[in-house]
């Protein structure tokens, strides 16, 4: 077993999104094997999102762990919470910002190459 130090970065206006998120990378590039792009947890704070952005040779999917979330999928916008998963093909588009005025949203991250 391995215990693994994640790599934690601010990421500001990510996408172009609005304020400041955090990043917290679970796996390195050695452990994801160049299979996957990124797994990580994702936290945004009140008023802050990731702005809308397509996806090119790869999928990325969300499971949304705390929070209310305003999801974007291809521009129909649906509010979600706590145990939802959301699905981006490669080609299409996706968004995400905090619902909330008052707390954390916290999300998986998995972006999956595509061979």
């Amino acid at each position: 077993m391995a215990v693994l130090e994640p790599e934690v970065i601010q990421a500001e206006k990510k996408a172009g999104g609005n304020g400041t998120i955090t990043i917290v990378k679970l796996l390195a590039p050695p452990e994801l094997a160049g299979k996957c792009d990124m797994y990580a947890k994702v936290i945004l704070p009140p008023t802050t999102s990731i702005g809308d952005h397509v996806h090119k040779g790869n999928t990325e999917t969300y499971h949304i762990l705390s929070g209310r979330a305003l999801y974007n999928d291809n521009g129909k916008k649906v509010e979600i919470g706590p145990g939802v998963t959301t699905f981006c093909p490669d080609g299409e588009t996706h968004g995400i910002a905090n619902a909330s005025k008052t707390d954390n949203l916290v999300f998986m991250a998995l972006i999956i190459k595509n061979d």
